[in-house]
């Protein structure tokens, strides 16, 4: 299950949202040649991605924000651009383009400082956008928490679009990161820390918008949903094949000569 779209358009294009996309897909591709070779991928991560014991040396504060513009693997940064691109253009047409800018590196930077510090000695590097990215969908749970969010269910060869309000599809997705973060053994590979450190990051640093707009008068006013026209998308519902089950023929009795 993962979201595909939601229910609530931008009014003007989001620019730093799509320009933030690009230099992730251009860095992507530019490591793309690296990625079969270990020795090659590794020093390019050794040197750019953030390394909680190189920071704890005194050394390499920059890759907490390099690390952010690279990814792992082509289901990494295919997940990531997603969200981005979900929840994205909707938080830059309310704060503007260089507030969103500066916004979404602040978060970036905090997920990857809430991994450091749970792990100061670690030598294990990390990357991804998806901190940054926690903190785009915090602040659009504190401004639109009933926004429709379509989620896609597939289940074997069955698939089905539900739509979810924005709490809902957050909220899950948060307690999944505290969980996953307090549950799990750390070999996992997933930096659940950065998750809950970027999301809650994206919250505070979003409040001073929603008290812009009103604060608790604008939930009243809106009652949670989008300031303006949600969109409207046709479902259709989907058909299961069925297959008709073969009728037994009866034998035939042979006739006596």
């Amino acid at each position: 299950m993962f979201p595909i779209r939601d229910h609530n358009p931008s009014r003007r294009p989001a620019r730093v949202t799509y320009m933030l996309m690009a230099i992730n897909i251009t860095v992507f591709l530019a490591m793309w040649p690296s990625y079969g070779n270990e020795a090659a991928i590794g020093r390019i991560y050794m040197e750019w991605a953030m390394v909680p014991a190189r920071i704890s040396s005194g050394d390499g504060f920059y890759t907490f924000v390099t690390s952010m513009f690279m990814h792992g693997s082509l289901m990494h940064i295919a997940g990531n651009m997603l969200f981005l691109w979900i929840f994205g253009d909707n938080l830059e047409d309310e704060m503007g383009h260089l507030t969103y800018l500066g916004f979404y590196l602040s978060c970036g930077i905090a997920a990857a400082f809430a991994q450091y510090s749970v792990a100061p000695a670690d030598w294990v590097p990390m990357v991804g956008a998806s901190g940054a990215i926690a903190g785009v969908m915090g602040g659009y749970l504190l401004l639109f928490p009933k926004a429709k969010v379509d989620v896609l269910f597939i289940f074997i060869i069955f698939f089905k679009v539900i739509p979810f309000p924005a709490w809902i599809m957050l909220g899950l997705w948060f307690a999944l990161q505290v969980f996953g973060g307090f549950g799990a053994s750390g070999d996992g590979g997933v930096a659940y820390l950065a998750h809950v450190g970027g999301f809650v990051a994206g919250v505070v640093l979003t409040v001073p918008v929603w008290r812009r707009l009103g604060g608790t008068a604008y939930w009243s006013r809106t009652h949670g949903h989008p300031p303006h026209t949600e969109a409207r998308y046709a479902f259709q519902a989907s058909r299961v094949p069925t297959v008709k089950r073969a009728r037994r023929s009866k034998p035939m009795r042979r006739g006596r000569d």
